[in-house]
C-alpha cells in the first residue's frame, strides 16, 4: 500500500498531511525522520484508532522542515488551520479560571474565565479546578479588605464606602492604600495564616459591635476556608516556584495524561484526560501539553515531563523552563502523578471501551443498513416554535457516532409562523449554502425529525444547490421513540430494531437535537423577557443589557448573581438597583 509514494519519502524532519478520498484533512502529523514514520502506517501492525485512520487514507503529502521544532510549529499551524478529525481527539479544551488582582491605579480583585494567553499579567493566580472556589475567596478578601468594587469609577460614594468595604477612591484618589495591597498578594500567594487572621479579626470586631449576623457569616466563611487548606496537600519542596508536573500511563493504545498543579508548594488541583494513540506516544503528549496551554491556561515558570520528551523544543514553543527529574522531592511528585494517570487509566478504560464499540458499531450498522460507500459526518435538524412564534431551528453534528459540539449551529428563522416544510427549506438552504461558499465538509448524511413533507423539503433545496446528500426522516411511535426510518431515495419505510446499536445512535442524535433546538428556543424567549425586565433599570442602555444578556442568559442566572459579580459588567450603582429590584420581584 502506497509503496511507490514511500520510496520518494525523504529520511528528514517534517509534517504530513493524510487525505480521504473526498480530498479533506484527516490527520496532521510531524516526524523526525518522515520516512520512518509514514512507513509504519502502512507496512507495520496497526490497531484501534490509528487503524480505522489508515483504512480512510487516499492519499497523502509531505512538507520538509529544517528541524524537528520547525516541523512541530508547522503542525500547530496546519492543525489550526484544517481541524482534522482525528487530531481532535488528542486536545483538550479544558480551561480552568484564575484570580486576578488587576494592573489599575486601583485594583480590583477580580475572577477570570477567559485568559488572553498572549498578555501579560501583572498578578493572576490560578489555576482554580473549582470555579465556586475562587469566586468565594474572591468575595471573602472583597469584604475583608476595602478595595475598589465597582467596574467604573463613580462620581459619588457608594453604599460599599459607607458600611467601611471600600475606600472611597472615587473621592480618595490620594489614598495609600499599599499595605491593603501587599497583604492581598500576601495571601493570594499562600499565607493561610494572614488570611485567618484577617477573618479572626474581623469576626472579634463584628463581637464587640454586637454585629452577631455578620459574626455568623464570617464564622462559616472561616470554617470554609479551614477545610479548602486542609484539602490542599503540601509538597515537600523548598521553594515557592509555580510549576505543573505532567506524568502518563500507557497501555493498549490508550493514554491517560495527568497534570499536578503546584502552586507555592502546595498541590492545588490536577487535569487529566484518557486518549487514543495515532501516531506514537512522544507526538501525543506533545501536542496534548501545546494544545492545553495554548488556549486559556497559564504556563507556569516550570515544566516537569516525562524524559521521552524533547525539552528544548518544549521549551522553545512553550516559552518557559521544561525539565526532567530522576531522584528527590520532585520525582517523588513525578512518580505520584505516573500512579494517578494508571489509577485513572484503569477506572475508566472498560467504559471507554465499550462507548467506542456502541459509537463506532452502531455508525457501522447504520451505514450498512442505508447502503452507504462511507458514513462519518451526519448533521440532524430540529425545528421549535410556540404558537407559530420565536421560530428557530437547530442543527446538530455526529462524527463517527460522537457527537462534536463544536460543529453544532443555531438559526433563528427570517419568519415567525407554524410551517415545518417552509421552515426546514430555510435552514437547509441557509447550512449548505455557507457550506458551500466556505468550503466547509459535507456531510455524508442528513436526519430530519418527520415524514415525507420535511425530507421533500430537505431534497426540493438541496437540488436547487445543485447537491446530493443522503437524507433520511425518523418516524416516531406514540412515547416519542424512533421506529422506523424514511429513506429520502426510495422512500421505503426501514423498521428499526428497538434492541440494535442503531436505535440507540438515533435516538441519541433525536434526543440531542431536540435538546440543542428546546434550549435555544427557551433562550430567545428568555432574551425576550429579560429585555423587557432590564427596561425598568436606570443606567442600563442597550450595550449593557446585552453584556447582560450575554453573561446569564436569564432573569434567574441574574437574580442568582451577587452585587460583586453583577459590577464586574455594570457600574456598582446600577448593580445595587438591579440586585434589589430582582431580589423583591416576584
Amino acid at each position: 500500500m502506497f509503496k511507490k509514494e514511500l520510496s520518494n519519502v525523504p529520511k528528514k524532519s517534517g509534517c504530513y498531511l493524510m487525505y480521504n478520498k473526498d480530498g479533506v484533512v484527516i490527520y496532521v502529523g510531524k516526524a523526525k525522520i518522515l520516512f520512518n514514520r509514514l512507513k509504519s502506517y502502512f507496512t507495520g501492525r496497526v490497531t484501534g484508532k490509528t487503524k480505522k485512520l489508515v483504512s480512510e487514507i487516499d492519499h497523502f503529502e509531505y512538507i520538509v522542515t529544517n528541524s524537528e521544532t520547525e516541523a512541530f510549529i508547522l503542525e500547530i499551524n496546519l492543525i489550526k488551520k484544517y481541524d482534522p478529525k482525528y487530531n481532535i481527539l488528542l486536545r483538550d479544551d479544558k480551561s480552568y479560571p484564575y484570580i486576578e488582582f488587576t494592573n489599575e491605579q486601583f485594583p480590583r480583585l477580580i475572577v477570570k474565565r477567559e485568559i488572553n494567553i498572549k498578555k501579560k499579567y501583572s498578578h493572576l493566580f490560578g489555576p482554580y479546578p473549582n470555579v465556586y472556589a475562587a469566586r468565594r475567596i474572591v468575595n471573602l478578601i472583597n469584604r475583608l479588605y476595602p478595595i475598589r468594587k465597582c467596574e467604573t469609577m463613580p462620581k459619588k460614594t457608594c453604599l460599599y464606602y459607607h458600611i467601611g468595604e471600600c475606600l472611597g477612591y472615587c473621592i480618595n484618589p490620594n489614598i495609600d492604600d499599599t499595605n491593603i495591597k501587599n497583604e492581598i498578594l500576601s495571601i493570594l500567594n499562600g499565607n493561610d495564616k494572614l488570611l485567618i487572621d484577617k477573618i479572626n479579626e474581623k469576626i472579634k470586631i463584628n463581637s464587640d459591635s454586637l454585629n452577631y449576623e455578620v459574626c455568623k457569616e464570617l464564622v462559616e466563611e472561616l470554617g470554609y476556608i479551614n477545610t479548602i487548606f486542609k484539602n490542599q496537600i503540601i509538597v515537600e519542596l523548598d521553594d515557592n516556584i509555580n510549576r505543573d508536573i505532567i506524568n502518563y500511563y500507557y497501555d493498549n493504545s490508550y493514554i491517560s495524561i495527568v497534570i499536578f498543579f503546584i502552586r507555592n508548594g502546595k498541590l492545588v488541583g490536577s487535569n487529566n484526560k484518557i486518549i487514543p494513540v495515532i501516531n506514537d506516544i512522544k507526538e501525543t503528549l506533545e501536542y496534548y501539553i501545546h494544545s492545553f496551554y495554548n488556549k486559556n491556561n497559564i504556563v507556569p515558570k516550570e515544566l516537569i515531563v516525562p524524559d521521552i520528551l524533547d525539552i528544548e523544543m518544549l521549551g522553545e514553543v512553550l516559552n518557559t523552563k521544561v525539565i526532567n527529574v530522576q531522584r528527590g522531592n520532585k520525582k517523588k511528585l513525578f512518580d505520584m502523578v505516573y500512579n494517578n494517570a494508571k489509577e485513572l487509566y484503569e477506572k475508566e478504560i472498560k467504559l471507554i471501551y465499550t462507548n467506542e464499540e456502541l459509537t463506532y458499531n452502531a455508525n457501522e450498522e447504520l451505514r450498512e443498513l442505508l447502503k452507504l460507500d462511507k458514513l462519518s459526518i451526519i448533521e440532524a435538524f430540529d425545528n421549535s416554535n410556540l404558537f407559530g412564534t420565536f421560530t428557530v431551528s437547530a442543527m446538530v453534528t455526529f462524527i463517527d457516532g460522537v457527537p462534536s459540539k463544536k460543529n453544532y449551529r443555531k438559526f433563528k428563522l427570517s419568519y415567525d409562523r407554524n410551517d415545518d416544510v417552509g421552515s426546514m427549506k430555510e435552514v437547509i438552504y441557509r447550512r449548505y449554502f455557507r457550506v458551500l461558499k466556505d468550503k466547509l465538509a459535507f456531510p455524508d448524511l442528513i436526519i430530519v425529525d418527520g415524514g415525507l413533507n420535511q425530507i421533500n423539503a430537505v431534497k426540493s433545496t438541496l437540488n436547487d444547490l445543485n447537491l446530493f446528500i443522503k437524507v433520511i426522516g425518523v418516524k416516531k411511535d406514540n412515547h416519542h421513540s424512533p421506529e422506523a426510518i424514511i429513506d429520502g431515495d426510495t422512500l421505503e419505510s426501514i423498521s428499526i430494531d428497538k434492541t440494535s446499536n442503531v436505535f440507540r445512535l438515533l435516538s441519541r442524535i433525536d434526543e440531542e437535537a431536540h435538546r440543542f433546538v428546546i434550549n435555544y428556543h427557551r433562550e430567545i424567549r428568555s432574551k425576550g423577557s429579560i429585555s423587557s425586565v432590564l427596561d425598568n433599570i436606570n443606567g442600563l442602555g442597550e450595550v449593557r443589557k446585552k453584556k447582560l444578556i450575554k453573561k446569564y442568559g436569564s432573569v434567574s442566572k441574574i437574580k442568582e448573581a451577587d452585587v460583586y459579580e453583577l459590577s464586574e459588567i455594570v457600574p456598582l450603582s446600577v448593580a445595587e438597583e438591579l440586585h434589589k429590584y430582582l431580589s423583591e420581584r416576584d
